[in-house]
């Protein structure tokens, strides 16, 4: 396996690339956004830049690194010599279902077709193909060069070769596969997603404010980030579609969203992305200082 289709150039989706690439598979990057590839890249380079200044790699290791990433705006180009394809578009259940579609006609019989989804049904999605057992979920940790785990998702029709392939594959990445089945929000994010919202909750309700919950689950609980900067940190947006698919798969109201996420995702405040979420991120992308509606 040495060439890997990564569809999506956003966060996700360019440090999926920037990992294969380092670890000496040839990517073809792919985004409908001219724009967003540009972008993309720039993060890569930016990203490689901070690994040169703290010694990791070298400027040597940087250029291999980097020319082994081309860019496409077309799927069925970009795609259609991978022996892997890792889907990274927005989380959004209709555009990964004709992404898979498409793949499934422009990608070889033996190509392996993944999806970074971090909440979506992967059995739904490989329903939308027609060889459902070649289909897996990778589901990589944000930022995704420095985070080791990559959950794997098999689907109901997941294959065991395929399965292993993928087990042994992100091996190879430097990186800690956990094989887990296709539940609503997997395993990560049905643990992660309900102490976040219940942290807004808690907000929400008026028992502490944002830095004193985070400091209690920083100090108390020894997070590395209080939930409500790692909230933030995902996106407002991105928290809200992962309760929603958890909610309407469970049914279970302890999955409902804290209509206080609700209403900042409708204004558009949605964390370090948007400039502000809980925090205030205008001056830096540091959680410094509480937005404005959240100071005493």
């Amino acid at each position: 396996m040495k060439n890997v289709a990564v569809i999506g150039a956003g966060t996700m989706g360019n440090g999926i690339a920037h990992t294969f690439a380092q670890s000496g598979f040839s990517v073809n990057l792919i985004d409908i956004s001219e724009a967003s590839l540009e972008r993309g890249i720039a993060t890569i380079t930016k990203n490689l830049d901070r690994m040169i200044a703290k010694e990791k790699i070298s400027e040597a290791d940087k250029k291999l690194t980097l020319s082994h990433i081309k860019t496409h705006t077309s799927i069925s180009e970009g795609a259609k010599n991978a022996d892997l394809v890792v889907e990274a578009a927005t989380e959004n259940l209709e555009l990964k279902l004709n992404i898979f579609k498409e793949l499934d006609k422009a990608c070889s019989d033996s190509a392996i077709l993944a999806s970074n989804t971090s909440s979506i049904s992967i059995t739904q999605i490989a329903a939308a193909t027609s060889k459902p057992e070649r289909v897996i979920g990778m589901h990589f940790m944000n930022p995704v060069p420095i985070m080791k785990l990559v959950e794997i998702i098999r689907g109901y029709n997941t294959s065991n070769a395929v399965t292993h392939t993928i087990m042994e594959l992100s091996k190879t990445l430097g990186k800690e596969p956990v094989e887990v089945n296709d539940y609503p929000g997997f395993v990560a994010n049905r643990i992660l997603m309900p102490m976040l919202n219940e942290s807004i909750e808690t907000l929400y309700n008026g028992v502490a404010g944002v830095e004193e919950i985070d400091t209690v689950m920083k100090l108390g609980m020894a997070h590395p980030m209080g939930p409500l900067q790692l909230a933030d940190f995902i996106g407002l947006d991105v928290c809200l579609s992962i309760l929603h698919v958890m909610y309407d798969g469970f049914k279970n109201p302890k999955y409902a969203p804290c209509p206080l996420l609700v209403n900042m995702v409708r204004a558009g405040k949605l964390g370090v992305k948007s400039g502000e979420g809980f925090y205030d991120y205008s001056e830096n992308r540091k959680a410094e200082k509480v937005a404005q509606q959240f100071r005493k």
